[in-house]
């Protein structure tokens, strides 16, 4: 059992660290969909990795545990403790270094508090890029974004955080330093420890700075929505611009109708691009070097699907302006979605080539629950849907809660028939622990279980968090 961090503890950190810790406002104990409410006695705010050192050792010293706090934005209650002894809060926004820039090796040094705007922005500042993308870029942090091997719209063609991270300097439960800063691109020096605590969502350890690939901008942008027949000629026009443009698609998006609804219904502010709510569409973006003529490419790629019948209306935008009321449209569909309040909300992920399929065969398995309105749509390139049900129009999502649990199992169900993954890109936190248990492979879970003993024997880290026990 752990023991609360209560005021003696307070008094005891805050002796061998003046002014790093200070009751929990209670803004760190919110969920950001209101799905769980957080406990918590102390927070710690350090400054530097060695401050974070002694903060674990009194906390394992006390057997106190450990919640890690980036910007709050996740979506499976990683970063909320909803129940046992009131743990230490360890938010690291005071940790916003930028510790080293490489603009010939194209990598960034930066601490784990750095939003990930701010990342972005120092990258843009040496004409680089860094190409990690999400909805919430503005508050998330990049911590947060490494311990959940976090996703969005670009991994298609750069991968997740994890692919975008060279090296990492953590703090274990015991608050030893892992100093694994090298800037290498290559080091078969033994076991991958980078790789081991990017996604551990703090149940591990600690990350306090990383790492992080920069890639070339690109020079010219070629952005297309367009009306598609079906989820199946959506991933027949990936593959086509796949071949076509030379793997050049950063990224390439499903957007289903009832996303379109929901603008309409809860921010009619947003601009669509098309006057006729259509049923199935996609965001393509394409990214190149001078000269490149992807646009040109790209609308060859285009006119050949109109006239087989993959695409039905397509609009190409003609300026960075009407490129960025495309991407608002597909960036406010989660807030629409939330304003809504969905039933059940689902991240997952589907083998390409079955990803149309199981879309057909999810909307069939939904019927019996009556007139649900479902708002498939995600990152088509990568498989990563968000396959969300929401109450008809007009009815009041909490008359239908009772029903979340059955949904949420059915789905999932279907998503491990079809050899998925009930967490693509937002992690297991605590809301999915359980179904972790019920779809893992049980040799995964059994390593994970050794690994989790052997480095946090105590299991002061993220209680509850990935595993439950």
């Amino acid at each position: 059992m752990l023991n609360p961090a209560n005021d003696a503890f307070l008094a005891d950190l805050n002796a061998a660290l003046p002014g790093v810790a200070d009751p929990v406002p209670p803004s760190y104990l919110e969920e950001p969909r209101g799905m769980m409410q957080g406990i918590g006695g102390v927070l710690a705010r350090p400054r530097t990795v060695e401050e974070v050192s002694v903060i674990l050792q009194k906390c394992t010293a006390a057997k106190v545990g450990v919640v890690p706090y980036g910007g709050g934005t996740g979506l499976v209650g990683g970063q909320i403790l909803d129940q046992g002894a009131a743990p230490l809060i360890l938010s690291l926004e005071r940790m916003k270094s930028l510790r080293h820039v490489d603009p010939v090796g194209n990598t960034l040094t930066v601490e784990a508090g750095m939003t990930l705007a701010e990342v972005q922005a120092a990258a843009d500042q040496v004409g680089r890029m860094f190409p990690l993308s999400l909805a919430s870029e503005g508050s998330c942090r990049i911590g947060g974004n490494l311990a959940t091997n976090a996703g969005g719209v670009q991994v298609l063609r750069y991968g997740n955080t994890r692919d975008l991270c060279l090296g990492i300097e953590a703090v274990l439960p015991d608050g030893s330093i892992h100093h694994g800063l090298k800037r290498l691109r290559k080091d078969n020096t033994g076991y991958d420890l980078r790789n081991l605590l990017v996604g551990s969502e703090g149940s591990l350890g600690v990350i306090t700075a990383a790492v992080l690939k920069m890639v070339a901008k690109p020079a010219e942008l070629a952005t297309c929505f367009a009306v598609v027949r079906d989820p199946s000629a959506a991933a027949e026009l990936l593959s086509r611009m796949q071949t076509a443009l030379d793997g050049l698609v950063s990224a390439f998006e499903l957007v289903h109708g009832t996303g379109f609804d929901f603008l309409s219904e809860t921010m009619p502010e947003i601009r669509v691009p098309f006057a006729d709510r259509p049923e199935w569409m996609v965001l393509a973006e394409i990214g190149g070097g001078v000269g490149s003529g992807l646009e040109h490419r790209m609308m060859a790629v285009l006119e050949t699907a109109l006239e087989d019948g993959l695409i039905e209306d397509v609009v190409v935008a003609q300026s960075a302006a009407q490129r960025d009321e495309f991407w608002t449209v597909r960036e406010t569909i989660p807030e629409a979605n939330k304003r809504v309040g969905a039933i059940s909300s689902h991240d997952i992920s589907i083998p390409l080539d079955r990803l149309p399929e199981f879309i057909d065969a999810g909307i069939a398995a939904l019927k019996p629950f009556g007139p649900v309105r479902l708002n498939s749509f995600g990152h088509l390139g990568d498989g990563n849907l968000h396959y969300n049900v929401f109450p008809p129009k007009g009815e009041a999502k909490a008359d239908w809660m009772h029903l979340k649990r059955e949904i949420m199992t059915l789905i999932h169900d279907l998503v491990a028939e079809f050899d998925g993954s009930i967490s693509a890109e937002h992690g297991v936190g605590r809301l999915k622990a359980e179904d972790l248990e019920r779809y893992g492979d049980p040799v995964k879970l059994a390593v994970m279980g050794q690994l989790k003993r052997a480095l946090d024997p105590l299991g002061i880290m993220n209680p509850g968090a990935v595993l439950r026990g």
